[in-house]
């Protein structure tokens, strides 16, 4: 049976060899993958990465004793944004593949953080073993300390524990400095609550997709980018708006549980927050029917759809701030139960004639579309 030529491929998901090293990515050959590696190590000797690419020199000098066929690459992600880094590691791999004819991969990493990219790899290569390299480290208390100052000292594992702490131990001081001492620690919580759920959720690779869309908008010239730019700072008014409305409530009565702080927060943002989600439809929709006019029906249904969830999201915090009997509430129960039910019904209403349109316009694309087609014929 004849045996395929294997790559024996190293990993550097959060670009080390770039940000360090300044090598460019991806390196193909024995060469040019000692030359990263030596390069990294001149760089910043303690790096892991260091020992995951001279493994992998090591695994590819017995499979080329052994008188296999065999071929040897680094690829690289980014040191900061990792969604725009696994899509350089798809491209630099099929970059790879491309140029050694190779059927096979022995994946080498240096920890769990680089394994994470595994599905990407096997999409372009079968993986047929994974070696992960682990750097014996000092194991008493100085090791442990060093180990913590050294991943303190990378600005991407920094900014994710210094900016929520400083941020809430901040906003604590100036709740106190206001006069809302018993408001500082709901302030504090809140600040480190949101942190852990805007990771948890995933929303930090949802900001850095809004920031790239901002700069691609600006590159190209259309006029999203000035949509965008007035979304953000009309998010950044709302929440702004929902946080003081939370306080205003929360110094009246301090008993408000969770759902009613969220109630109340919707409150006092969402009128900004659809009047953003709108602003950043219409800066969409011009630039679909501008420059990609046969994706017009998938985008003419958003502002419909932005305003449904505004009026229905509305009518319940209206509705659970009365019903709870919230001190110095505009709103009366009376009139909270006909509001509920007047925003769901204008909700409900605003979705069907969003999809309604969406319809027609769908419709009447696919048959300029079959027109056009028949005039080329």
């Amino acid at each position: 049976m004849m045996q395929g030529r294997t790559l024996v491929l190293s990993v550097d998901r959060d670009d080390d060899i770039g940000w360090k090293g300044k090598i460019e990515s991806p390196c193909i050959g024995r060469a040019a993958c000692l030359r990263a590696a030596t390069t990294l190590a001149l760089a910043d000797p303690e790096d892991s990465d260091i020992n995951a690419i001279f493994s992998a020199i090591k695994i590819y000098d017995e499979l080329i004793a052994k008188g296999e066929e065999a071929a040897i690459a680094v690829v690289a992600g980014n040191h900061l944004h990792m969604i725009e880094g696994d899509r350089k590691i798809a491209a630099s791999l099929e970059q790879v593949v491309k140029e050694t004819q190779v059927t096979s991969c022995i994946l080498v990493t240096d920890g769990a953080e680089d394994e994470y990219v595994i599905p990407i790899i096997q999409s372009k290569i079968p993986v047929s073993s994974i070696k992960r390299v682990i750097v014996n480290q000092m194991p008493n208390l100085e090791g442990t300390y060093y180990i913590l100052k050294k991943l303190l000292d990378d600005p991407k594992i920094s900014r994710m524990i210094f900016i929520p702490i400083g941020l809430a131990m901040l906003l604590y001081a100036v709740a106190w400095l206001a006069g809302w001492p018993g408001a500082a620690t709901i302030v504090v919580v809140g600040v480190i609550g949101s942190y852990m759920l805007y990771k948890g959720f995933g929303f930090d690779e949802l900001f850095h997709g809004i920031i790239d869309a901002l700069r691609i908008s600006l590159s190209r010239g259309r006029f999203s980018f000035i949509t965008y730019t007035i979304t953000i700072l009309l998010v950044v008014i709302g929440f702004t708006s929902g946080f003081f409305t939370v306080l205003q409530y929360y110094a009246s009565d301090g008993s408000l549980g969770l759902v009613l702080y969220l109630m109340t927060f919707i409150f006092g943002a969402i009128e900004w927050l659809v009047i953003a989600g709108l602003v950043m439809s219409v800066g969409i929709i011009i630039d679909v029917f501008s420059n990609e006019r046969g994706n017009l029906g998938k985008v003419i249904v958003f502002p419909f759809f932005v305003t449904a969830i505004g009026f229905i999201l509305y009518g319940a915090s209206v509705y659970l701030i009365s019903w709870s009997g919230v001190p110095e509430f505009p709103v009366s129960v009376d009139l909270a139960y006909a509001t509920i039910f007047q925003s769901t019904v204008a909700g409900i209403i605003t979705a069907i004639v969003g999809v309604i349109i969406q319809f027609f316009i769908n419709r009447k694309m696919a048959e300029q579309q079959k027109q056009e087609i028949i005039e080329i014929i």
